[in-house]
């Protein structure tokens, strides 16, 4: 019985997770590839694209002074742990570039909404060789904070949607603003 019983758990839990405006989101996506110039040869779901690098998003209330200063002190050890510190380790690639072989690097703290996040966040680029020293740092080290890991192959839309994964809530995502739905696309700076 319990065979039986816990595949159809697990696929209703699959079939819930998302949210009527993800689907929402992702079908407007789907229709406006056209317009954004994917070729009719490309796709990203058959065969299943590259995924070239990785972004790991802390998530937090960026006018809640007690969650501002947790996320500031998880990023500044993250940083430490991953020698990170300094000028020449900020992201100077635009966020959405999956930007194959580039070092970790660091994106500005955004306290306020911004890109696809509807509230405050912090991120760091990296590259797949380390994505699990890095992920399993920050999901032992995150407290009551939130994170969010996401792939980067060029098909925004699916990477924040179908590959992703939350430690902590799940946050509500932008999806209507991603420019790229191909494999290897690069978003172009607004």
């Amino acid at each position: 019985m319990l065979r039986v019983l816990l595949p159809l758990t697990l696929v209703g839990v699959v079939l819930c997770h998302y949210h009527i405006h993800d689907w929402n989101a992702m079908s407007t996506a789907v229709k406006l590839r056209g317009l954004l110039g994917q070729g009719a040869n490309e796709s990203c779901d058959d065969p299943p694209p590259t995924l070239y690098s990785y972004h790991i998003h802390v998530i937090f209330w960026g006018h809640n002074e007690e969650r501002v200063a947790l996320a500031m002190d998880l990023r500044q050890r993250f940083m430490e742990r991953f020698e990170l510190l300094g000028e020449d380790k900020r992201c100077t690639i635009f966020p959405g570039d999956p930007a194959p072989g580039h070092a970790m690097c660091v994106f500005p703290v955004n306290k306020e909404p911004g890109g696809p996040f509807l509230q405050g966040e912090f991120s760091f680029f990296i590259p797949p060789e380390q994505l699990q020293e890095t992920s399993a740092w920050m999901l032992q080290h995150r407290g009551i904070l939130d994170v969010f890991i996401h792939p980067n192959s060029g098909c925004e839309t699916n990477d924040h949607t179908k590959w992703n994964t939350f430690a902590g809530a799940k946050w509500p995502v932008d999806y209507t603003i991603f420019s790229c739905d191909y494999p290897g696309c690069k978003p172009h700076h607004p």
